[in-house]
C-alpha cells in the first residue's frame, strides 16, 4: 500500500466503484523492471493511483531523471496495458514524472504510438529484443538462486554433480517457483526431469563445465541484485519517504561466495 502522501482522495465515478486502489496495484505487480527483475510496485516506482471522472490515472517515478528511456518506456507501456486490462477501467492514463524524456514518453503513451512511434529516428529497434535479453538474464539469476540455495543446504555435493540436479530435486519453494515462471516465459522446459543448470539455448551443461557455468550465473545474479539495491537507495534519496512504498527484499537475495565451501575446503563455485 502506498504512503498516504502518494495519492489524493477524490470521489470516483459510479462505474469504477467496484475497483479499488489495491486492484490497480495488484495489476501493476505484473509490471517488471527489466533490468532489476522486480515488480515496479516492490521497487516503489508507482508514485500515485487516482480515480478520475473518466477512468484511472497512474503516475510513475524512477530513481534518476536519466534512467534509460527504453527501459522507462517499456515499464510505463506495460503499466498502461496492465491497468487497461482491468474490467471497467475506463480511460487509463499512465505518466512518467521527472524524467528527462517525460514529455516524449507521456505523449507517446497517450497516443498509443508504440516505442518506435514515440522516439522515431532515435529508436534503433523495437523493445521485443531488449525485453527478451533481460528475460534471459532474469532466468539465469533465478537458476543461480535456486542452485545456490540447494547447495548451501547440501555442502558435500560434488562439483560435477551440479550438472545432474533436476527440477525434481529442488524443494518446492519460492526460488523454484520463480525459476519455473521464467522458464515458461522463455519457452524452456519445465519438466521435472529437466536439468536446473542449462546453457543459453536450454541445453544441458557438461559436468566438467558446471562449476564455471555456475560462476557466470552468479555474476549475472549479483549484478542484478546489486543494481536493484542501488536503485532503491537512489529512489529514497530522490523522493524522501518513498522507501515506505518499497517491499522489503528477501534476506537471501545476496549469497556470499564464501558460503559455498565444500567440506574439502574447495569452493563449489
Amino acid at each position: 500500500m502506498m504512503s498516504a502522501a502518494a495519492h489524493a482522495v477524490i470521489e470516483r465515478p459510479s462505474r469504477l466503484l467496484a475497483l479499488t486502489e489495491g486492484d490497480v496495484l495488484r495489476a501493476l505487480d505484473a509490471v517488471i523492471d527489466p533490468e532489476l527483475d522486480e515488480p515496479i510496485t516492490d521497487l516503489g516506482f508507482v508514485r500515485s493511483v487516482q480515480f478520475t471522472d473518466e477512468g484511472i490515472e497512474v503516475h510513475l517515478r524512477l530513481p534518476t531523471s536519466f534512467c534509460a528511456p527504453n527501459f522507462a518506456y517499456l515499464m510505463a507501456s506495460d503499466a498502461k496495458d496492465a491497468v487497461t486490462a482491468l474490467p471497467e477501467s475506463g480511460v487509463v492514463v499512465v505518466e512518467l514524472d521527472d524524467h528527462h524524456d517525460s514529455d516524449i514518453i507521456n505523449v507517446g503513451l497517450a497516443a498509443d504510438a508504440g516505442y518506435r512511434g514515440t522516439f522515431l529516428h532515435e529508436a534503433e529497434s523495437d523493445l521485443d529484443e531488449l525485453r527478451h535479453t533481460f528475460q534471459r538474464k532474469a532466468h539465469v539469476a533465478a537458476m543461480e538462486r535456486a542452485l545456490t540455495a540447494f547447495l548451501r543446504a547440501r555442502p558435500t555435493v560434488e562439483e560435477e554433480a551440479v550438472a545432474a540436479i533436476t527440477l525434481r530435486d529442488l524443494p518446492d519453494d519460492d526460488a523454484k517457483a520463480a525459476l519455473v515462471r521464467r522458464r515458461r516465459t522463455l519457452g524452456l522446459s519445465v519438466e521435472e526431469s529437466s536439468p536446473v543448470l542449462i546453457d543459453e539455448r536450454g541445453g544441458r551443461v557438461a559436468p566438467a563445465s558446471a562449476a564455471m557455468a555456475l560462476r557466470r550465473a552468479r555474476s549475472t545474479r549479483i549484478s542484478i541484485d546489486g543494481n536493484a539495491h542501488f536503485c532503491r537507495g537512489l529512489l529514497a534519496t530522490r523522493y524522501p519517504g518513498s522507501e515506505a512504498d518499497q517491499a522489503p527484499r528477501a534476506e537471501e537475495a545476496f549469497f556470499p561466495l564464501s558460503s559455498l565451501v565444500r567440506t574439502t575446503g574447495k569452493k563449489i563455485a
